[in-house]
């Protein structure tokens, strides 16, 4: 009898123990994952997201985009051209190294020969040279002043100069991070798992130099349906959701296990006009071939934003997750033009300027757009409104895994996206998406449609190399101005952000980056 009891309390104590360790997991559901376990491979923010918690970067961004020492403790201008960076001491590395000058070094100078679409080389742009002058000292040097240079450091991922040497050119990068081989940082959660689309698995790091994380595992299930991130939030199958549709928000707050916390991001929706000559998709109404593309006349993109009714777009379209904006970057960005009023609506005359471009009965052109990362009413609601001043726009929504090569490789007319300046200053928006593409001067990295403006370049390039704050926060104010004037991107809304939590599991402190971060979730008891 008494060792049946020992052994029935035995096993009591095994099933207790095991759902102790159940209970510090956590499980997230995200719309949308990683496209690879290399840190340094694009810069989207989905990566970014993803591999924060394995890889620290050198400069942190804080929840409200503020700068954060991270693995570097201090940062000084020593002249116009030269930065030095005091490294934090005693950081380790998942595998035991130590992290020292030399992984800061080797990390810069890797992003150029690995990165891909959307790259990352936009974060280490203006590094002419990385000198290594102790082993918690680096220095760098820039092509010109680089004023910016500290909030670019807030996506430079520290990866290991010898867990990564031989993982490290465009063949072998993808193999070694992706298995988990390389995938060694000093973050605070280890790899443990993943596969593209499939979940993301990691570890705590019990060494690390910020202190442990409450969680034993973090899971990271990437379902990019929104009603089926719902589903499983409701079902008890995971712990919080991110991006949850405006739509369920309010059937999410009257269930009495759940919480939702929104939060008004840096993400701003807009449409992209392309520039090029021969343009793919705009044609006549009948189907005709047009003479010339459109949209390089200012009197035609005028129009477009004269159409757009952003009232409508917010409350309708967006169901309230939105504010309406007065250009491409929030309020709390530097370089934000507080003089600037939100688009006007007016039909009539969207239609006058229309006619007198040359365009009386309008054209035909596709609304593209990533169906998995932009709100599904989104473009229907655009091509009604478009419709309205006689411009027929088909509504093409694909995978992201598809709209952003396509993209890429130029087969737009027409497109909606979203941006968020993560580095907190208006450059970084600019000089990406505003800049003439210009490989060479590592500007323009996003700008895949053409538009040049010699005025804009200058202001840009002045507001990048100016080191007076006040300066340069002018000319960042200026640019902002010239792209409300030109229009070469149309801004659509300022998205709100909204996460769902098992309101006994988990709290969350939320980020205007949208991030959903393990970091930043902690155990509700």
């Amino acid at each position: 009898m008494q060792k049946q009891i020992r052994a029935l309390m035995l096993g009591t104590a095994l099933l207790l123990t095991a759902g102790q360790a159940l209970a510090a997991d956590l499980v997230m559901a995200i719309k949308a994952g990683p496209a690879s376990m290399d840190p340094h491979f694009t810069a989207t923010a989905a990566n970014a997201e993803a591999t924060k918690h394995i890889f620290d970067t050198l400069i942190r961004s804080g929840n409200n985009l503020e700068l954060e020492p991270s693995l570097a403790l201090s940062w000084e201008a020593l002249d116009q051209t030269t930065w030095e960076f005091k490294l934090r001491q005693g950081v380790k590395f998942h595998d035991g190294s130590d992290f020292t000058a030399e992984d800061v070094k080797f990390s810069i100078e890797r992003i150029p020969n690995v990165t891909g679409p959307n790259p990352a080389t936009i974060f280490v742009r203006s590094v002419k040279s990385v000198e290594v002058v102790d082993a918690h000292t680096v220095r760098v040097k820039t092509e010109k002043p680089a004023p910016n240079l500290p909030n670019d450091f807030v996506r430079l991922f520290i990866t290991s100069h010898t867990a990564a040497a031989n993982y490290s050119t465009q063949e072998t990068a993808a193999e070694g991070f992706n298995s988990g081989k390389a995938t060694i940082g000093t973050g605070p959660y280890k790899f443990v798992s993943w596969a593209p689309t499939q979940d993301l698995v990691v570890a705590r790091f019990d060494g690390y130099w910020g202190g442990a994380e409450p969680w034993d595992r973090v899971i990271r299930k990437e379902i990019p349906n929104d009603a089926a991130r719902v589903a499983q939030l409701k079902a008890g199958q995971v712990d919080i959701i991110s991006k949850v549709p405006a739509a369920d928000v309010p059937v999410l707050e009257q269930d009495s296990a759940l919480s939702v916390v929104k939060n008004e991001s840096i993400y701003i929706s807009y449409l992209e006009f392309d520039f090029r000559e021969n343009s793919p998709q705009v044609f006549a109404k009948n189907g005709a071939k047009l003479d010339k593309n459109p949209m390089l006349d200012p009197r035609v993109r005028e129009a477009f934003d004269l159409a757009l009714d952003r009232e409508t777009i917010v409350e309708f379209a967006l169901e309230g997750m939105a504010v309406v904006p007065t250009q491409l970057v929030t309020a709390n960005i530097f370089g934000y033009d507080k003089s600037l009023e939100a688009p006007k609506f007016d039909v009539k005359r969207a239609k006058e300027l229309l006619t007198e471009a040359g365009y009386p009965d309008g054209f035909k052109i596709t609304l593209n757009y990533a169906n998995d990362r932009m709100p599904s009413e989104l473009g229907p609601t655009i091509a009604q409104m478009l419709a309205s001043i006689g411009i027929t726009a088909d509504v093409s929504g694909v995978p992201a895994a598809v709209f952003n090569p396509a993209k890429t490789r130029g087969e737009y007319s027409l497109y909606m996206a979203s941006w968020g300046t993560l580095t907190g200053e208006a450059n970084y928006m600019l000089s990406s998406l505003m800049h003439s593409n210009e490989p060479a001067k590592s500007l323009g990295a996003f700008n895949v449609r053409g538009y040049a403006n010699p005025e804009m370049d200058k202001l840009i390039e002045d507001a990048a190399a100016e080191m007076d704050a006040d300066a340069r926060r002018g000319l960042l104010e200026k640019a902002n101005g010239l792209v409300a004037t030109d229009r070469p991107d149309l801004p659509l809304a300022t998205l709100l952000s909204a996460w769902g939590l098992k309101k006994d599991k988990v709290v969350l402190t939320p980020r205007a980056d949208e991030d959903t971060l393990a970091m930043n979730i902690r155990p509700a008891k």
